[in-house]
């Protein structure tokens, strides 16, 4: 199971090098991704929210601003990592903060920005599996610790 997650975050890795690719591309060129007037990735990748924290208006000069999808990369980087070392209390965390991440992005998508992007919702599916699959192993380790009086995660 650890290496089913570990390849589900290979393709969140993947899905995140995309959606960076799109977010340093010249807003003007159409992404592969612009299909509809509702899903549209140029638009969520170039938006203030794509870069954390946001962009502001009065902000101080020299904010660093790092592209979501970068964060993206690390997070999914991590979770494969702590997967295959079966570290798997440690996946569960990560995979938490993720989903959560991803669940903001998707609200910001939705209520926000009024645009979809594709490569986030595959982002937000695979984050998604990622975090029932882990928690599936952990509460399976955790029954199988308890009948033998010893929990290891």
């Amino acid at each position: 199971m650890r290496y089913l997650i570990a390849l589900l975050a290979a393709a969140g890795i993947f899905v995140s090098v995309l959606a960076l690719r799109v977010h340093n591309q010249d807003p003007g060129l159409a992404p592969p991704c612009a299909v509809t007037e509702r899903f549209d990735c140029g638009t969520v990748n170039h938006s203030k929210y794509a870069v954390f924290p946001p962009k502001l208006f009065d902000e101080k000069p020299g904010t660093v601003h790092v592209p979501v999808a970068v964060l993206g990369i690390a997070g999914y980087g991590m979770m494969a990592v702590a997967a295959v070392l079966g570290r798997m209390g440690l996946t569960l965390i990560l995979a938490e903060v993720g989903f959560f991440f991803a669940a903001m992005l998707t609200y910001l998508e939705a209520y926000v920005i009024q645009k979809w992007c594709i490569y986030c919702l595959w982002s937000q599916c695979i984050v998604a599996a990622i975090l029932l699959l882990t928690t599936a192993v952990v509460t399976q380790r955790w029954w199988a610790g308890r009948r033998r009086g010893a929990v290891t995660l």
